[in-house]
């Protein structure tokens, strides 16, 4: 039977020029879930990219008053209220932005409780990858919501680059993530787009199951 109700998919980009490769990076992790959910999914889908830039006078004016504006309360009611969500920071420091923090510090700490969130980020070197693991994991732990496998990591150098044959390009870490937020958003299992061109399920086997195994041998 056909769902009416949309899927609500969320990117927060916390840019601060305009354009932004923070916000290009989210818009391309925004189409790449949309284009799977589209393609797998009887549902229509709907993106929303919020831009906290805009919101910045607002972020502040929360923390020092502890009370939002009615602009500010309806985007931090979007990010709470979506399927799926898209958190993108550039990076500042070997972290992430102050803006991005402040933004997240007037998130309830149970709003997104078992939300699928893809994690990403820019830079302008790749000697800064590891915010994804030692900043922004972290936080989201700490919100309660479910990080997804892969995040991405966007040095300047990534944009226009194939990869080589070791590393995958940015295109495909980001058809990757998208990949594995729709299938979360949706209650499958995240499986990349690699291991499924390549015939393989990501299936967690039981450690009973893998000492059987060896026993047999």
């Amino acid at each position: 039977m056909f769902a009416t109700e949309p899927l609500r998919i969320v990117a927060v980009s916390a840019g601060l020029s305009s354009p932004s490769s923070t916000r290009l990076l989210a818009d391309r992790l925004a189409a790449a879930t949309r284009e799977r959910l589209e393609a797998e999914q009887d549902r229509t889908v709907d993106v929303r990219v919020i831009e906290l830039r805009d919101l910045a006078v607002d972020i502040a004016g929360n923390l020092v008053s502890g009370f939002p504006s009615a602009t500010l309360e309806e985007a931090i009611g979007a990010v709470a209220g979506a399927d799926g969500l898209i958190a993108v920071t550039p990076v500042f420091t070997a972290s992430y932005s102050g803006l991005f923090k402040s933004f997240f510090d007037l998130v309830e700490n149970t709003a997104l409780t078992g939300k699928p969130v893809v994690v990403a980020a820019t830079g302008g070197t790749a000697r800064h990858s590891l915010v994804l693991e030692h900043a922004m994991r972290p936080l989201f732990a700490y919100l309660r919501a479910v990080t997804l496998p892969t995040s991405v990591y966007a040095a300047s150098e990534d944009w226009g680059s194939s990869g080589d044959e070791y590393t995958e390009g940015l295109p495909a870490r980001i058809r990757r993530a998208g990949g594995e937020l729709a299938q979360a958003v949706t209650g499958g299992r995240a499986v990349s787009g690699a291991s499924k061109a390549l015939g393989l399920d990501d299936e967690v086997v039981p450690f009973e199951r893998q000492l059987a195994d060896l026993r047999l041998d």
